[in-house]
């Protein structure tokens, strides 16, 4: 008796120890698989089915695909993606169904196939979905197919599968890849405002900031049900397995498990797009005799390499102001090595009278709109005043900076910027012949040439 009591207590505490046990704790349970269905259309097929509209599948149709989503750590839920391929997909699609632990009948990378009879089809850009489907205020969408219907639809097939390749991309060359597949991203990171933050808050579903060292940027979306939910972001730089879905026409990324974020080199160097420099500075001014319309300026940058003018400016004082009249944002711009950057305040008059299109375009009464009296400065991106023309507080008309229908032009052997403004780097033609200047007014184009330093 107490043998047969002893094992009856026995078989009772493995019974409780087995049923305590978190199904996720189990890679996989066993399945059901069949091998006597093909398949009988392609993705390509199916997405011709639809256009915007939700479509209703009557006739027998089957689609094989091969799963590339899990729910193994909560981050999914009530979705699975399929792709057309184990290696370069050219399509994927999102099967709406309400099946918790999907993962263990339908692991990632099990071929299988998909009865799409009775079945509801949707698409809204380029995203391909199926399901069941409910009406809202009369509009047909796509749902979760209900539980017992799943195992109507997907079969796990008993010969296929494997081990899905991600495509390898860079982060702007995920807008020209399909939807719902699955992608790898080399030497990205998470942006450093959000470093110390969790992978979401708790409950809610929530963005965070991907970037490479080109600071490109993507979303990557995590469910704040989630296991992984309160774990800190990592610091480092890495490599990022993701399926690709879309937010209308953005992209974004789904992980599945940490084990796609495998983040353990150094991050990316800073980039700095901010810097100060000497030799850039003002080359030549033009306010031609016949054309107040063929004004410009023009920049220089004597340096043997390309200097970025992010957070520079150029700023006008009109004739004896002491407080900025205009000024113009260079930041977008750069100048290449030994190589000029020309502004004009009208260009296609610009272009009608020299021939080209200047580098830059600006407004009217900007600082590469002077009639010759202003002053001019060329500010870096910390408030230093790296050039000056003319001087601030004294109208231009009469002085040795004048340059009234004509022209101010740095002599050749000038190469670095000057704060303080000096007539002998300087040749300047006017109407005038005031200070110095030579009265002799210049006519366009046969008397300037922007984008040549002469």
């Amino acid at each position: 008796m107490k043998t047969v009591f002893f094992k009856i207590i026995g078989t009772i505490l493995l019974i409780s120890l087995l049923c305590c046990v978190d199904g996720r704790e189990f890679d996989e349970i066993e399945r059901n698989c069949t091998s006597d269905m093909v398949a009988n259309i392609t993705f390509a097929e199916l997405d011709s089915l639809v256009e915007d509209d939700v479509i209703q599948i009557q006739e027998d149709l089957i689609l094989e695909g091969y799963v590339i989503s899990s729910d193994r750590a909560g981050n999914f839920f009530g979705r699975l993606y399929l792709q057309d391929a184990l290696g370069n997909p050219s399509m994927g699609i999102q099967l709406e169904m309400d099946l918790r632990e999907s993962h263990l009948q339908f692991p990632v990378g099990s071929s299988v196939l998909l009865k799409l009879k009775d079945l509801y089809l949707g698409k809204r850009s380029g995203n391909i979905r199926v399901g069941s489907v409910f009406s809202s205020f009369g509009n047909l969408s796509i749902g979760r197919l209900p539980k017992g219907k799943v195992f109507d639809h997907l079969f796990v097939l008993c010969d296929g599968g494997g081990t899905p390749d991600p495509v390898v991309a860079t982060i702007p060359e995920l807008d020209k890849l399909p939807s719902n597949i699955l992608v790898q991203l080399e030497n990205v990171e998470f942006a450093e405002e959000i470093l110390g933050e969790t992978y979401a808050v708790a409950q809610e579903e929530t963005e965070r900031t991907i970037m490479d060292c080109e600071e490109n940027e993507i979303s990557l979306v995590n469910s704040g049900y989630a296991d992984f939910q309160a774990e800190p972001l990592p610091e480092a730089n890495g490599t990022l397995t993701a399926i690709l879905i879309r937010n209308g026409d953005t992209p974004q990324l789904v992980i599945r498990t940490l084990d796609d974020v495998n983040f353990t080199k150094e991050r990316c160097p800073e980039i700095i797009t901010e810097f100060t420099s000497n030799q850039i500075f003002i080359s030549e001014l033009a306010d031609p005799n016949n054309n107040a319309s063929a004004r410009f300026v023009e920049l220089y940058n004597s340096a043997p390499e390309p200097l970025d003018l992010n957070l520079w400016t150029l700023r006008r004082y009109t004739n004896d102001n002491t407080e900025v009249s205009s000024s113009i944002d260079l930041s977008g711009f750069s100048i290449d090595a030994e190589s000029t950057l020309v502004i004009s305040p009208n260009a296609e008059e610009f272009e009608l009278v020299y021939g080209f299109a200047p580098n830059l375009s600006v407004s009217t009464n900007s600082p590469a709109d002077s009639n010759g009296d202003d002053n001019l400065e060329l500010v870096d991106p910390f408030g230093t005043v790296i050039d000056v023309f003319g001087v601030i507080g004294e109208d231009g008309s009469g002085t040795n900076h004048e340059f009234e229908d004509g022209r101010a032009i740095r002599k050749p052997e000038i190469s670095k910027g000057n704060p303080t403004f000096t007539f002998g780097e300087w040749t300047i033609f006017n109407d005038s012949g005031g200070a110095g200047t030579t009265d002799l007014p210049q006519n366009a184009p046969e008397d300037f040439a922007p984008g040549v330093r002469d």
